[in-house]
């Protein structure tokens, strides 16, 4: 119980500490002009996160897919 409770606060102080950069990210784009460079990394940021989330859903689709097929298979 006690390695959990560290880990929970040491997890905290972390996500803070990242919450900072990008809080200075951010401050330094706003002061751009045209803000090319913003949309740039708004773009970035969403095709960066992307791309996990669509690796992910093609792995659980093939293992629901592969998992039915079988399941159907056996009661036939």
């Amino acid at each position: 119980m006690k390695n959990k409770i560290s880990f929970l606060v040491i997890s905290v102080l972390f996500t803070i500490h990242s919450n900072a950069q990008c809080a200075m990210c951010r401050a330094v784009l706003e002061n751009e002009e045209g803000q090319t460079a913003a949309k740039g990394i708004n773009n970035g940021i969403v095709y960066l996160m992307s791309i996990p989330y669509i690796l992910v859903f093609g792995l659980g689709f093939f293992i629901y897919w592969k998992y039915f097929k079988v399941k159907k298979n056996k009661t036939i």
